[in-house]
């Protein structure tokens, strides 16, 4: 049997895990969100970094890039990987993927995808809504094991432009950081 996942976030640029097909193309009913906080790759314990993670609403689309895995070593081999990497996120869905997001009928069904959930009782690093100056301060000092928060951002930013693809709260937020290491704001508030 076939295993699809859809990466939104890093997935997108920097898989770690052997596949058979990428294909771009979105999921319905979600929208991206830096509300996860990161202890493990982008920030630590005591200063978190901030990566996405999907929220619930009515009427959008979240683009990104589904995996297409069939061999059943890569499929262990991905499991694997993605259960070590995606530890802070609490939940996985399977949902439908569509490369047009005007068709009612998706191009694969059950593509699995990780989310951090807002119960702070499963998800000791979820961190929730902020305004993008609160977010922008806290990425802007965040660094850990896999770089500065702030890299995550930009080449997030970059990947789904590369696509065509713009995300408002994606580029709302690089440009905060942007402006914020160019006033040499580099402490948090």
């Amino acid at each position: 049997m076939v295993m699809w996942v859809f990466g939104y976030g890093s997935l997108i640029w920097k898989t770690g895990f052997p596949f058979d097909e990428k294909l771009p193309g979105c999921i319905k009913g979600y929208r991206r969100v830096f509300y996860q906080g990161s202890t493990d790759h982008r920030g630590t314990p005591e200063f978190p970094g901030r990566t996405v993670t999907l929220e619930a609403a009515e009427g959008e689309v979240c683009w990104g890039v589904a995996y297409k895995i069939t061999k059943k070593e890569d499929k262990e081999t991905a499991l694997n990987h993605l259960e070590v990497r995606e530890k802070q996120y609490d939940r996985k869905e399977y949902v439908d993927f569509f490369t047009d997001p005007m068709a009612t009928t998706p191009i694969v069904s059950g593509v699995m995808v990780y989310i951090a959930s807002p119960d702070k009782k499963l998800n000791k690093n979820y961190l929730g809504p902020a305004s993008i100056e609160e977010i922008a301060k806290q990425v802007v000092c965040a660094e850990g094991p896999s770089g500065p928060n702030k890299d995550y951002i930009f080449q997030l930013e970059k990947s789904l432009l590369q696509f065509g693809w713009e995300d408002k709260h994606v580029m709302d937020l690089a440009n905060e950081v942007r402006r914020l290491l160019s006033d040499g704001k580099q402490t948090a508030a």
